[in-house]
């Protein structure tokens, strides 16, 4: 044990000697959490939506007053009025503006005649997420202008009550156990793949192996600093992520008992799967060639940036057996949800199975190269 020890002093005085290694695991995912959790997830605001009120009747101004009311409160678009339809799609189309509402003549006639009255909406749909929130505001909006204006003492129509089970999350805590496990992830990536290259390069291992320290725990050794490594890490970004997110449950001490034993069955799988890719390379470019394409195929399958639910077939089998799955998983029930350990019990199961199952494939091809 003393001799294991004495490996993971020596690569935890070299870590925190080398403070450019501490900043680049832990900084960009913080500012990813940061930009992405600002850039994406948020609600449109302050579109521009043309009008062109070819009616100009009772009607089509129930309809500009309604666009009104959303200016006011939601500010969801600003309407800008238009005295023709052509001017009004070519806006679209060059993206001065993000869609045009077109009230055709005589709409107010058909309302009153029950004929049918439409109105048109204009959208570029080259983006989606535009496209569709102005869809879904139109069609809200449409709905509330065929209400009947005196409402029958009975109801006769199914209405849907919805009901939420937690508080609005805004998409940075939504972003944030992605984040964690990403930070986790890159340290992992340098501080255990990186200088386990490096140093087998120099020959630092060889020279392990001049003292008393046999392979086994030079095994257990290095993946033990490893392991400190990346829980180091993720309890930092963790209550700074939390912090930044306005995540209140990291004060829960049920909550901090799970996010521990998360953070250590995450580190321990993290490390042994970054030692078995590495424990037969030799060239110290490797890691840093395969870092982008381990980051893609790891990180974005595991939901952490969207529902798992929405793959094809072959990307759920990635993420059925990506460790980041079951990081992300169990990070966002503690965080999220407050759930307890039972509810993440197979995250924690597979965290460990599939670390001692790493584990247990690398220690004899290390023994190989040695």
């Amino acid at each position: 044990m003393n001799r294991m020890m004495a490996i993971v002093e020596r690569e935890m005085r070299k870590f925190f000697r080398s403070p450019t290694l501490m900043l680049a695991s832990m900084i960009f995912p913080l500012v990813q959490l940061i930009v992405l959790g600002n850039a994406f997830g948020g609600k449109i605001k302050d579109a521009r939506l043309g009008v062109v009120d070819q009616d100009g009747g009772t009607q089509a101004l129930k309809i500009r007053q309604a666009f009104d009311s959303v200016r006011a409160n939601m500010r969801t678009f600003m309407p800008v009025y238009y005295n023709d339809e052509a001017t009004a799609r070519d806006d679209v189309r060059n993206g001065k503006i993000q869609g045009a509402v077109i009230i055709p003549p005589q709409y107010s006639r058909r309302v009153y005649e029950q004929d049918r009255p439409q109105i048109a909406l204009v959208v570029d749909n080259s983006d989606n997420f535009m496209s569709s929130t102005l869809e879904q505001e139109l069609s809200d909006i449409t709905t509330a202008l065929n209400q009947p204006t005196i409402e029958p003492r009975l109801l006769q129509q199914t209405v849907l009550q919805i009901v939420e089970l937690y508080p609005y999350i805004e998409y940075m805590k939504y972003l944030l156990p992605g984040s964690i496990t990403l930070a986790m992830f890159v340290s992992v990536m340098i501080g255990g793949g990186m200088l386990y290259i490096d140093d087998k390069a120099r020959g630092v291992h060889e020279g392990y192996l001049v003292t008393p320290i046999t392979k086994t725990e030079m095994v257990f050794g290095l993946n033990l600093a490893g392991a400190i490594k990346a829980v180091l890490t993720g309890v930092v970004i963790t209550v700074i992520g939390a912090l930044l997110a306005g995540v209140s449950t990291i004060f829960n001490p049920a909550t901090v008992l799970g996010l521990f034993i998360m953070i250590g069955l995450t580190s321990i799988a993290f490390n042994t799967m970054m030692f078995l890719l590495m424990v037969r390379v030799d060239d110290p470019l490797v890691p840093r060639a395969i870092f982008g394409i381990l980051n893609t195929l790891l990180f974005f399958p595991s939901g952490s940036i969207y529902p798992v639910q929405a793959f094809p077939t072959w990307l759920r089998v990635i993420a059925k057996a990506d460790p980041f799955t079951y990081a992300v998983h169990g990070f966002k029930g503690l965080l999220l949800k407050e759930s307890g350990l039972t509810a993440i019990l197979p995250d924690m199961l597979y965290l460990a199975i599939f670390g001692t199952v790493a584990l247990a494939i690398a220690t004899p091809l290390f023994k190989r190269t040695m």
